[in-house]
């Protein structure tokens, strides 16, 4: 009697233990996660450019003798240069491409690039970085509406306010939004375009120097669709004593920029080259805008060169262009 008494007193024991031994675990359990080291996170790495992506992709194409990485500021970019076939060169061609376009693109940048050579020109194709004005704009998050005061349990006194008088505030508040939206809108597409004009002078400043580097006599600029945009702004601004001449081909004024080729062509100080597609209406119009301007300026050094598109005949099309960027550059007649 007493084995079996004291073999029940010891499971009541057992019994009345376990409970806390269960708190004291879970109590253990925050604890020991405290005291586990944390698991490193390895940060992502940033996104590249569309154009850098195009660089990479341009990389594999081109031969490594042509490549050429040239530093400008904090960035590095591609360059594509092609010495000339000449003992005694006449100098460099820049060529700098438009937006979307690579330092090889089919129309205009490439067959330029690989043709000036062979009469005695080194050629130096640049790429250009993405815009930030190109860059999608984060949509400002909704803020939620305002609850009534019935559901925060307050007691709203009663007015008796007119209908219009509610619609009046309603229209100013709407449009002092939309008049701090615009300002704002404004700001930034001002700082965007100067970001934007300092990144690219700064690979032009960089392939001025390289083109320099190999003895050239003559460097001229030549910009496709928003290049020459681009081309005819920096030398407007920067005005580098070593660039001769610009030639721009089928120009184009990119979107929420500070200035247009308007206001620049005819303006710059070295002797200016305007190629257009006559056959295209967009082209010809734009291009009637700048020829006008041009003449109001006195002593202006811009001349205009008509283009015919031939779009069942690409090889023909690059042909003409070459031959008239050609005939401007070397007036003399070529042998």
């Amino acid at each position: 009697m007493s084995t079996l008494y004291r073999t029940t007193l010891a499971i009541c024991c057992l019994a009345s233990l376990l409970p806390l031994g269960a708190l004291a675990a879970d109590a253990e359990q925050p604890q020991a996660a405290a005291e586990a080291p944390a698991v490193p996170t390895t940060p992502r790495a940033p996104l590249l450019e569309r154009s850098q992506e195009d660089a990479q992709a341009l990389e594999r194409l081109v031969p490594k003798a042509e490549q050429q990485t040239l530093q400008a500021g904090a960035d590095s970019f591609l360059a594509l240069w092609k010495a000339a076939n000449d003992s005694d060169p006449k100098g460099a061609v820049i060529i700098v491409p438009g937006a979307g376009e690579t330092a090889d693109w089919p129309n205009a940048v490439g067959p330029l690039r690989r043709k000036f050579p062979d009469i005695g020109w080194h050629s130096l194709s640049v790429s250009l970085p993405d815009l930030l004005g190109d860059a999608p704009v984060a949509r400002a998050e909704a803020k939620p509406a305002e609850q009534p005061a019935k559901e925060q349990g307050e007691s709203a006194p009663v007015k008796d306010t007119p209908a219009d008088a509610n619609a009046n505030v309603a229209q100013a508040t709407a449009a002092d939004a939309d008049t701090a939206e615009s300002t704002d809108a404004e700001q930034a597409g001002e700082q965007n375009d100067k970001a934007d004009a300092e990144r690219i002078f700064a690979r032009l400043d960089a392939a001025v120097a390289y083109a320099q580097q190999h003895n050239s006599r003559s460097i001229v600029l030549i910009g496709h669709g928003s290049g020459a945009y681009w081309a005819a702004r920096y030398l407007s601004e920067k005005q580098p004593p070593q660039v001769q001449k610009l030639v721009m081909v089928a120009a184009q004024t990119p979107a929420r920029v500070e200035h247009d080729l308007e206001s620049l062509a005819p303006t710059l100080k070295v002797p200016t080259a305007d190629l257009y597609y006559a056959t295209r209406s967009a082209d010809r119009n734009a291009a009637a805008l700048r020829l006008q301007a041009s003449k109001r300026q006195k002593d202006s050094q811009y001349k205009q060169l008509s283009l015919i598109a031939m779009p069942a005949n690409r090889e023909g099309e690059q042909e003409q262009l070459f031959r008239r960027v050609r005939g401007w550059m070397s007036p003399t007649p070529q042998e």
